[in-house]
This record gives C-alpha cells, sequence and structure tokens, in this order.
C-alpha cells in the first residue's frame, strides 16, 4: 500500500519537482541554522577572550603594585616621610 503511494508520487513529474523544490530548501534551512550556531559559538568564545584579557589586565597591574611596594618597614617609614605614596 505504501510502497504503491510512493511509487506512483515518485512516478509523476510534479511530485518529483515538488520533492526537489522541498529537499533544496531543507538544505538551505540545514545551513542558516548551522551558521546561526557557528555565530553564536564564536560569540561565546568571543566574550570569554574579552573576559580572560580583563582579567589578565588587572593581574598585571597587582604584580606591578606588588613589585613597587616597600620591602620592609624602614623603607615604608622612608616613603612616608618623603610623600611617596
Amino acid at each position: 500500500m505504501i510502497g504503491g503511494l510512493v511509487a506512483t508520487l515518485v512516478g509523476s513529474s510534479w511530485a518529483s519537482t515538488a520533492l526537489r523544490y522541498g529537499v533544496t530548501a531543507l538544505a538551505i534551512l540545514l545551513f542558516l541554522l548551522a551558521l546561526r550556531r557557528s555565530g553564536e559559538r564564536v560569540g561565546r568564545l568571543a566574550e570569554q577572550l574579552e573576559t580572560l584579557e580583563k582579567t589578565n589586565e588587572v593581574q598585571r597591574r597587582m604584580l606591578e603594585a606588588a613589585a613597587r611596594r616597600p620591602r620592609n618597614r624602614d623603607e615604608l617609614v622612608d616613603r612616608l616621610r618623603d610623600g611617596g605614596f
């Protein structure tokens, strides 16, 4: 029953044309969905990269500040007297 129906649809020219257009539309739809998904992935990766760059900048500033700190109490007293802070 189903085989006969499929054979009739495949044999007719209008069904063949409709099937060709349907397959083409499905291929285009799947391509657009894949493109959208890859765009979302790229957006997430860009956001992660931006966050990582901000974090690295903050850590670099913290390390620079730590390198400039007084090493002992005497250096701290000297800086306070000189107004170096």
